[in-house]
């Protein structure tokens, strides 16, 4: 994505792409030749400096770097900066390779096409219960156009929490089912598994279609009794956590691959299908996708389908965030109460769960608590779930584990606790669990104090408060590209490079290399040439075209400040508004 300058202050990194990473100064003004004109001023190594006349804007950004580690700042007049961009491009290329011939192999493969809908197909729909958003149906007809052609889908679903993304899997891999393939559903929790599991067996019980699971839910006796008719095609639809990819795990003809939640499984998990067969379909449901999935889908490697339209009466979370607070937690609780509501309450340290749920009655006497965890025996978590969804007791004091999979429309009230551990993702995910009806649902997430927030940790709370409207899970995923980058765009060893250059220099090469199987031609390079070339004067640069100096004005740096309030605000409409290539950003020697 385009770095926004309205978001650069004075201090930030940024990263010229011929002169590296350096601290933004503010704006500047001088005249030359009669005219005044403004630049911005961008500091290095030493007392280094270098102006950037402000319609060569474009030749920065802001640094984004994939951890919290300040970047090195460049020095002017070294090679330096052209060796670490020459890594970087080479580290791509190197870890590019198995991963583009993956989907290389993918885009060239032939595959049975799936037939077009049957009567059970048209059946099924409409037995739907709800009607159907326009989103929602076109979600729908994209995913069968994919299934319909002869090569396989790699299709990425973003919704928001409940817009409707289960029922776009379950028409497909019904359709998959109805072409005699197997469809393996993965999900990252046991709950989760739980609830799909429920929901397939109910819609597709007046059809011969078999849909079993495996979790930490059934036993090793059930689960080895379910083995061999996974791999004679007894079982059509199966729907487990990462237990699915284990090694005993054999189908007899999968077609169909559906990964929900995807932000929760890691590269080497969601490839393993892939790789078995070249010919699998994948189709990816998620609310908030990861910055490498996100990539993937903007550079073109993958498709995208949007569903931003919520279902009616659906009402936005009121979100507040700030430090814990006693007396607001009472209220909030009393109030979610007083309308027979119930509560979640998120902690998510096992060790310390049982003070936090001593401190919640001491602090609400009258509640009804019950704990869930992740390390909890199966059948002890499974019951705890089914007691707190039947309201059996007023609040669920939980870690993490409710953020995917919890569908309890009557818990419209959620307290975080120690917000600042959770990334955005699941932070966004966790308010998904309340709002799920048409009462007014409310999230509170807590910090330790302002003294206690990293950068990130406070970028992410402010992301999420500003975030509250209907469908926002779209634009977090595009802010969480920026924070943490697409740091894993291709695998997670490349990370130390993104570091060194940057994401938003980084990341064309992997995205034009990612998209360059699909036309069947060699990737674009991004990244700059070899060193030793100068970075002005290269008829070979492999920068953009449009982006190539012809000149080397000079523009000494040492001007004093002319403090504008609205610096950022100007930065940003210049970045916009210039087309124009750079012709004059020179260093300085202050």
């Amino acid at each position: 994505p385009e770095t926004s300058y309205a978001d650069m202050q004075e201090g930030d990194y940024v990263v010229h792409v011929d002169y590296g990473i350096g601290r933004f100064g503010g704006m500047r003004r001088r005249t030359v030749e009669g005219n005044e004109r403004e630049y911005l001023l961008i500091e290095y190594a030493g007392t280094d400096m270098v102006l950037v006349p402000v319609h060569q804007a474009d030749r920065l950004t802001r640094y984004i770097g994939a951890d919290d580690h300040p970047p090195q700042i460049s020095r002017l007049g070294k090679p330096d900066w052209v060796r670490t961009r020459s890594r970087a491009k080479q580290a791509v290329e190197e870890e590019a390779r198995d991963l583009l011939d993956l989907y290389a192999r993918r885009a060239q493969a032939f595959r049975q096409a799936f037939n077009a809908d049957n009567h059970w197909q048209l059946e099924l729909e409409a037995t739907f219960p709800y009607v159907e958003t326009e989103d929602q149906l076109r979600a729908v007809r994209e995913v069968k156009n994919d299934m319909e052609r002869d090569y396989p889908m790699d299709r990425l679903i973003c919704g928001d929490v409940g817009y409707g993304k289960t029922e776009v899997a379950l028409r497909a891999a019904f359709k998959a089912v109805m072409d005699g393939k197997q469809v393996a559903i993965l999900v990252p929790t046991t709950v989760l598994a739980q609830q799909h599991y429920e929901t397939f067996g109910l819609r597709l019980a007046q059809f011969p279609v078999r849909v079993e699971m495996l979790s930490r839910f059934r036993t090793r006796e059930e689960q080895s009794r379910l083995l061999p008719k996974i791999a004679s095609g007894d079982i059509d639809i199966l729907i487990g956590t990462h237990r699915l990819l284990s090694d005993d795990v054999t189908f007899k003809d999968l077609g169909l691959v559906v990964i929900d939640e995807e932000q929760r499984f890691g590269v080497t998990h969601k490839e393993h299908f892939k790789k078995l067969r070249a010919q699998i379909d994948v189709l990816t449901l998620t609310a908030t996708p990861i910055p490498r999935t996100l990539y993937m889908g903007l550079a073109g490697v993958r498709d995208i389908s949007m569903i931003q339209t919520p279902p009616e009466e659906r009402l936005p979370v009121v979100t507040h965030v700030g430090t814990f607070d006693d007396q607001l937690v009472r209220q909030a609780v009393l109030r979610e109460l007083e309308r027979g509501g119930q509560v979640f309450y998120v902690h998510n340290r096992v060790q310390s769960i049982e003070m936090v749920r001593d401190r919640l009655e001491h602090i609400v006497p009258e509640l009804r608590t019950i704990v869930a965890h992740g390390q909890m025996h199966e059948r002890t978590l499974e019951k705890v779930m089914v007691a707190f969804g039947r309201g059996d007791f007023d609040a669920l004091v939980s870690t993490s584990i409710i953020e995917s999979g919890i569908d309890i429309p009557n818990a419209n009230t959620l307290i975080v606790d120690r917000a600042d551990w959770f990334g955005m993702s699941q932070l966004y995910q966790l308010r998904g669990r309340v709002g799920r009806s048409a009462q007014q649902a409310y999230a509170y997430f807590f910090h330790a104090g302002a003294g206690y927030l990293t950068e990130e940790a406070r970028a992410r709370l402010e992301t999420l408060a500003e975030n509250t409207h209907l469908g926002a899970g779209f634009q977090i995923a595009m802010r969480d590209l920026e924070l943490r980058g697409a740091g894993d765009i291709l695998s997670t060893r490349q990370t130390g490079h993104v570091s060194a250059v940057g994401l938003q220099l980084y990341t064309p090469t992997a995205g034009r290399c990612g998209a360059s199987p699909e036309r069947g031609r060699p990737a674009r390079k991004h990244l700059g040439g070899s060193a030793g070339e100068h970075p002005h004067r290269s008829a070979d640069s492999s920068l953009p075209a449009d982006r190539l100096d012809s000149g080397d004005g000079t523009a000494p740096a040492n001007l004093p400040p002319h403090g504008r309030a609205d610096d950022a605000g100007r930065c940003g409409d210049h970045a916009r508004g210039t087309a124009r290539p750079l012709r004059h950003a020179a260093p300085g020697r202050g």
